[in-house]
């Protein structure tokens, strides 16, 4: 119970959240990384990952690829981007010490989920649905635009919503090379046997995350197309929900 004792009071003296080395400052530090890298991820997975989907070919190789990820301990490939002579330990703006190294590798952390997601996203999209979109003569272009990816985007953002609190955890990994963040906090405080602080650390990380899960999820379910659109009391067909035509009610059964 002293350590919780000792995590709250921690907490609680404004004179910890304040200054450059504050828990707000280094909060700030943690979420620029999280989100310069979850751009960097989409930037380089999305339009990759919705192509292929669109096309249908080479999804197999490329979500291969992209989960080889998976198996690589982000902390690891951290350690030997620093000890490379590129990226190494160079400072980077706002990023810090080995900024460049741990923004890459919390982007390369970030991509699988996002190209999974996309690719199935589009792949799941009804075969009657893609043939409806070619029989009102819709190009393929206009058909990835105006059906398949507002159909599965929900998927698409879930992909988003996962990478974005996966990385915002791990970014903690920073502070093992001296890098910003909240994982200042936690390792300092484990490092001198002051277990509230690094505790305190650790528990601001989980309220983040839960936070940012939340929005994830609010804005996830605003971008689904079945959830605006639909008049009370009927129900539209999938290109109706997309704007792609203008709204009919579907046959009714019977």
């Amino acid at each position: 119970m002293r350590v919780f004792a000792d995590m709250w009071a921690y907490l609680s003296d404004g004179a910890n959240w304040a200054g450059s080395d504050g828990i707000a400052a280094l909060l700030g530090q943690q979420l620029l990384l999280t989100l310069t890298a979850l751009l960097m991820a989409m930037v380089v997975g999305l339009p990759v990952a919705l192509w292929l989907g669109h096309l249908g070919r080479g999804g197999f190789l490329a979500i291969n690829i992209s989960n080889v990820g998976r198996a690589i301990p982000t902390f690891a490939l951290l350690a030997l981007l620093v000890v490379a002579p590129w990226p190494g330990t160079g400072e980077l703006g706002p990023y810090g010490r080995a900024g460049l190294a741990t923004l890459i590798a919390l982007t390369l952390f970030a991509l699988p989920p996002i190209i999974t997601n996309s690719y199935v996203a589009m792949r799941e999209v009804a075969p009657e649905v893609r043939e409806a979109a070619r029989g009102m003569g819709m190009t393929g272009v206009q058909q990835f635009w105006r059906v398949e990816l507002p159909l599965g985007l929900p998927l698409v953002v879930s992909g988003l919503r996962l990478a974005l609190v996966q990385v915002w955890a791990t970014a903690t990994i920073a502070a093992l090379v001296a890098g910003p963040g909240l994982g200042q906090v936690i390792t300092d405080g484990f490092f001198r046997s002051n277990y509230g602080k690094g505790i305190a650390g650790a528990l601001v990380v989980a309220a983040v995350a839960l936070v940012l899960e939340l929005v994830a999820a609010l804005v996830q379910r605003a971008v689904d197309p079945s959830r605006r659109g639909t008049p009370s009391g009927g129900h539209t067909d999938a290109l109706s929900v997309t704007g792609a035509t203008v709204e009919q009610p579907a046959e009714s059964v019977g």
